[in-house]
């Protein structure tokens, strides 16, 4: 058996110093957030002669229009373009002063637009989507296990993971332009689903020891619960992550970021189940059984 608990003041400060570092890139760098969640029109224009940024930069400057992003794709020819919200009309007198100023022919690949008011709106759902769901994790291991301290750790690990993975996208964001967009939330919600996964094995193993041997050694339980399940554990996330890795370096530019947010998320969920939601039951039942 391996005392993995001798060393939580280690986990505890490796779990804070990624937290803050993530912090404090949201706090320094924010998120780029998608037409999702703010509005707007994204454009996708082929041009038929190669172009620079700067070029249609400077078009769209003469149309008084700001770009929001000016994103050259893999062809190396289609340009991705995200605006304020605009109208269809002018769009395509946007489209035809750039093909003057730039001189060539436009092809057009994709436009969408998403007003402010809806893009609020799916901020709002979003909000609630997460909160169901962190009560109906909490609700069911508490009936599950018959313990509210099993429970609470359980959350503690969940948003001990989602904020992981929201504080390092941050670090994403600002250094490869990915977007908070609607994958982005649904990578979120798979993590929380991993962590609680996971987390769930372990405590299941305590549980049976407990109902073996008795309530009183919890940590000598959690720690042979931990050297049972952490090859078990380490298996499934490799064969996770393995698939993430290739989808991030060879996957196209519309999953790349969704595949980088479901790994961060998943090497978060790996790591809080042994080394955040075990300590934290551990202490709470040792609290509980010391009063």
């Amino acid at each position: 058996m391996i005392k993995f608990l001798d060393y939580w003041k280690y986990f505890t400060a490796v779990s804070l110093a990624v937290l803050l570092f993530g912090f404090a890139s949201m706090y320094y760098w924010g998120h780029t957030y998608s037409i999702d969640f703010v509005g707007g029109t994204n454009l996708q224009y082929l041009f038929n002669k190669e172009t620079s940024k700067r070029e249609i930069e400077s078009s769209l400057l003469s149309s008084k229009i700001q770009a929001v992003s000016i994103e050259k794709q893999e062809d190396g020819k289609s340009f991705l373009i995200r605006l304020p919200a605009i109208s269809e009309q002018r769009e395509v007198i946007l489209r035809n002063t750039l093909e003057k100023d730039i001189g060539t022919k436009i092809v057009v690949i994709k436009t969408e637009t998403v007003g402010p008011v809806i893009g609020g709106e799916t901020l709002k759902k979003t909000g609630i989507a997460a909160l169901i769901a962190v009560l109906g994790i909490l609700l069911y291991i508490a009936y599950a296990f018959r313990n509210v301290n099993f429970a609470v750790a359980a959350i503690a690990a969940l948003f001990h993971d989602v904020f992981i993975v929201i504080g390092l996208y941050s670090v994403v964001s600002h250094f490869f332009g990915a977007q908070l967009d609607s994958l982005f939330v649904t990578a979120l919600l798979t993590t929380m689903s991993f962590s609680v996964h996971d987390t769930i094995v372990v405590f299941d193993q305590i549980r049976d020891y407990r109902k073996k041997f008795g309530s009183d050694l919890i940590e000598e339980h959690a720690n042979q619960a931990l050297t049972d399940t952490m090859v078990r554990s380490l298996n499934n996330s490799f064969t996770i992550i393995f698939m993430l890795l290739a989808l991030v370096l060879l996957g196209g530019t519309t999953i790349r970021f969704f595949a980088v947010a479901l790994l961060i998320g998943t090497i978060a969920g790996t790591y809080s189940s042994p080394f955040v939601a075990t300590p934290i039951a551990v202490w709470l039942e040792k609290t509980k059984n010391s009063r």
